[in-house]
């Protein structure tokens, strides 16, 4: 049987399409690792150091490349929501419901991460840890939760954009890009630095539209060179952008704030991925992938979450076993760190997927009844957006995690209505709306 036939009976079995699920799976394994390539622990006679270590280190240049895979997810996510919103939407569905278990789906797990976390640090101070190491800890954790504030804010604002693409694909996309660049020419021309996390926005969003024309088939129909030709066009116009100064060659510099070469990288990715789909289609039924992705999927934003304190509460075990022993810790991209890297990766993984199968029900847990009040889903994703980016300006303290964890409670809130147990239904039938549900639920 042919590749193609081969994808085509595996998607038309089942509502997802398991090579894109596979990718997106790889994705999230590809954030851990880097994020635990990057903890560097070091015991000096002053105490713990814990540092980036990265910083100032040959290896993560061309790591970045293999493992830069946020335009890649933004995408896949684009992707997904597109589907998933017109999939649901044909069986009665609305945008509220999309936009209120979005909603649910993302903050719901951050809630028990987000409070865990603060209690921990509690405990810590409360031990006489000194104040600067908890703050430390606090700060690295609260890093990665950029992510959460922007995928629910691309979310929140997809069936907007997904409406947008439908009535003028060319120019909508085309204006997020300018946008990006124009931020970009501001940023390096005035040299304000600030100026670059606009792009916080107008990046993702723009990756994230990429991904509707790889919904509604307008990649994949393109001639097999044409999409060569754009990958390779776009992979050396990203080489162009570093060799000429105008990016850094390091795509984990390009990420904070965001710049426009992610689009370059987004769009060699995504030309890629649809060359491959079908061998991935056929690839990912096999056991092995079908496992890893049956595990990752329903679990992306739990693992995502979970990841950092694991490596955090690993670097504080590393610092306590050197200094309780006398065993002095490798330094950071030496030949013995190095030597070290594959356990170190290997316990990651390992802790994360266990967190993960315990936590497994919180994601899986479905909004009860979304609310189909536009107000309170305003108001519930700017709430969740504030409590994310409270964390990532001030830092996460127990207090500042406190505030949070309220904040985010009051998000989920409003996503239902105001009177949940007595609210009805739209005037359809009730089945298919909550089957709808569930389908922009798991998406």
């Amino acid at each position: 049987m042919a590749i193609a036939e081969l994808r085509s009976s595996i998607t038309t079995k089942s509502t997802r399409d398991t090579g894109i699920d596979f990718v997106r799976a790889l994705c999230v394994l590809g954030v851990v690792l880097l994020h635990s390539m990057m903890v560097g622990v070091t015991v000096t006679e002053s105490g713990p150091l814990f540092a980036n270590a990265s910083d100032g280190s040959w290896w993560i240049t061309p790591l970045s490349w293999v493992l830069q895979v946020m335009p890649l997810f933004f995408v896949i996510g684009g992707f997904a929501g597109y589907t998933s919103l017109r999939r649901a939407q044909q069986r009665g569905g609305t945008a509220k419901e999309f936009v209120a278990a979005r909603i649910h789906r993302l903050v719901l797990p951050a809630v028990v991460t987000i409070g865990v976390v603060g209690i921990v640090l509690t405990v810590l101070l409360a031990n006489g840890v000194p104040a600067d190491l908890v703050a430390i800890a606090g700060y690295r954790y609260g890093q990665p939760l950029w992510f959460l504030g922007v995928f629910l804010l691309c979310q929140v604002l997809l069936p907007l954009f997904a409406a947008a693409h439908r009535r003028a694909p060319w120019i909508t996309i085309t204006l997020l890009v300018a946008a990006a660049v124009a931020v970009d020419a501001v940023r390096n021309a005035t040299g304000i630095e600030g100026v670059g996390f606009v792009n916080l926005a107008f990046v993702w969003l723009a990756l994230q539209q990429l991904g509707f024309f790889f919904a509604d088939g307008r990649i994949d129909a393109l001639s097999r060179r044409t999409r060569t030709v754009i990958g390779v066009a776009a992979v050396a116009a990203l080489a162009g952008t570093f060799l000429t100064g105008v990016y850094s060659p390091d795509l984990i510099a390009n990420i904070n704030p965001p710049t426009a070469s992610l689009l370059l990288v987004g769009v060699a990715h995504t030309m890629l991925l649809s060359l491959l789909r079908g061998r991935l289609a056929v690839w990912s039924a096999r056991p092995l992938p079908t496992r890893f992705r049956n595990f990752v999927t329903p679990r992306a934003m739990t693992i995502y979450l979970w990841h950092m304190p694991v490596l955090l509460a690993m670097a504080g075990v590393s610092a306590v076993f050197a200094l309780t022993t006398g065993i002095a810790l490798p330094e950071p991209s030496s030949i013995a760190w190095w030597t070290t890297r594959p356990l170190w990766l290997a316990t990651v993984v390992v802790l994360t997927a266990l967190i993960a199968s315990v936590l497994a029900g919180i994601e899986a847990r479905r909004i009860p009844e979304p609310t189909r009040s536009n107000g309170r889903l305003f108001a519930a994703s700017a709430i969740g957006t504030v409590a994310i980016v409270g964390l990532l300006v001030v830092g996460t303290t127990p207090v500042t995690a406190m505030i949070a964890v309220a904040l985010l409670i009051a998000s989920l809130r409003l996503a239902r209505p105001r009177h949940a147990a007595s609210a009805a239904w739209p005037s359809r039938n009730p089945g298919i709306a909550a089957t709808s549900t569930r389908a922009m639920q798991n998406a």
